[in-house]
């Protein structure tokens, strides 16, 4: 298995203290997205991050390669408005 950091940015600085009521509403759909990736055992660990610089969202996933990973991340309703995903490979992951 391959596991990424997969790091995403809003569409803008202001994200998400000021979303739309569509904004908001495609990320409740993102957060059941990424809970149904974690009870499937796909996502490790998930959540938004209060980075001075701009809040984004982390997402630790374990794949079987870039390829599925692509695939999780085509699925999320986040990206339908305008938000985008980095995706940096772990060398190791420790964990429990």
């Amino acid at each position: 298995m391959s596991h990424y950091l997969c790091r995403l940015i809003g569409p803008r600085a202001t994200f998400p203290a000021d979303m739309t009521p569509a904004e908001r509403e495609a990320m409740q759909r993102h957060a059941a997205y990424w809970r149904e990736l974690l009870a499937a055992g796909k996502a490790i660990a998930f959540g938004p991050v209060a980075d001075p610089k701009g809040v984004w969202g982390l997402g630790l996933v374990s794949v079987r390669d870039e390829a599925e990973l692509r695939e999780l991340q085509a699925g999320d309703p986040a990206l339908g408005i305008g938000l985008r995903y980095e995706n940096l490979p772990m060398l190791a992951l420790v964990s429990k």
